[in-house]
């Protein structure tokens, strides 16, 4: 069987139901094209409401590009610290960006960390560890409180979620602990490096200026969750509003305006910033009781057959043979960034 066919199979046969589309959710609009060859592969964004900070992934030091609300570069923020694989970028309130060096592809380090970066060019290292093996990861959440939420990037659509499990001491080793896993469904919105799976794999992650709504992304689609405590943990355990962030085609950064726009952009060269307009007034109040009043849910539910993640079960081999095949496919497709 070819790799492309394996891949479909693949989701296919292991996706939960996709979550619902915003009812009239605006289509994404172009604002500017993203030209500087420092950020070919952007893969995290922040936005302050004046500017926008943008990260490439990868790289040989912490290296922030600030950007004017038409794309140009106004300056750099660096630090001499030679990180292995950044992969994504939040702005705590007080300006520090924060950065995901969290990639790991091949599931081999032994910590992943954090770098806390001042607009100064201050740098802060914090080593993590998880507490159940290697995991690839692509997206940071931060809180109003300062807390960081680190989201794996899985094959299967199957995302962990990760906190420190006590304040961060530099350089650590810090232990984090798991606080939730998110099932995602493959999608037929268009886009991304490796067709349907793309639409499996989360790649970043933004949570909104009032603490309100957590958004998370995939190659082809942005989910976004309702915190009306600002509580992340409990947000991600909701049902999501789905919002296509269509012909990407290697999206992976995510960020709110202060305003409740989202703003999403790809790796690439000559790729745009985009904006869907009142994102956050997509997550509606309604949407949150519903859940807290028991919607029904994944976790354990018979008519799945017993899955925890409501993915019918299937025969343990036919699992393995898929999962290896589609593996393969998506390994052979993905270099390291």
């Amino acid at each position: 069987m070819r790799g492309r066919a394996c891949a479909v199979v693949l989701a296919g046969m292991l996706a939960v139901t996709p979550a619902a589309v915003a009812q009239d959710v605006p289509a994404p609009e172009s604002l500017c094209t993203v030209r500087d060859a420092r950020l070919a592969e952007l893969s995290g964004l922040a936005a302050d409401g004046d500017r926008w900070y943008a990260m490439g992934d990868g790289g040989t030091k912490l290296q922030v590009v600030v950007l004017g609300r038409d794309c140009r570069v106004q300056k750099v923020i660096s630090a001499p610290v030679d990180p292995y694989d950044v992969e994504d970028l939040a702005r705590a309130p007080d300006g520090t960006l924060w950065l995901a060096d969290t990639g790991d592809n091949r599931k081999q380090r032994e910590t992943v960390a954090l770098h806390a970066l001042t607009p100064a060019g201050k740098a802060t290292l914090y080593r993590l560890t998880y507490p159940d093996g290697q995991h690839d990861a692509e997206a940071l959440l931060l809180d109003g409180s300062g807390t960081p939420f680190v989201v794996t990037k899985n094959v299967l659509g199957r995302a962990e979620v990760y906190k420190p499990a006590a304040e961060l001491k530099s350089p650590g080793p810090n232990a984090l602990e798991k606080v939730g896993t998110l099932d995602i469904a493959t999608t037929d919105t268009p886009g991304g490096p490796v067709g349907g799976v793309g639409s499996l794999l989360v790649t970043g992650g933004a949570v909104s200026h009032d603490g309100k709504t957590v958004a998370l992304r995939t190659y082809t689609d942005a989910y976004l969750y309702a915190a009306p405590d600002g509580d992340v943990a409990a947000a991600l355990k909701r049902s999501p509003v789905r919002v296509p962030l269509p012909n990407e085609p290697q999206g992976e950064a995510i960020a709110f305006e202060p305003d409740g726009t989202l703003l999403s952009a790809s790796e690439g060269t000559g790729q745009p910033v985009r904006a869907v307009r009142g994102a956050t007034g997509l997550v509606s109040a309604t949407t949150t009781a519903a859940d807290e009043q028991g919607s029904p849910g994944p976790t354990g539910d018979p008519a799945t057959g017993g899955s925890e993640s409501g993915v019918p079960l299937l025969p343990a081999a036919a699992i393995a043979v898929l999962v290896a095949l589609g593996l393969v496919f998506v390994v052979s497709r993905l270099r390291r960034r």
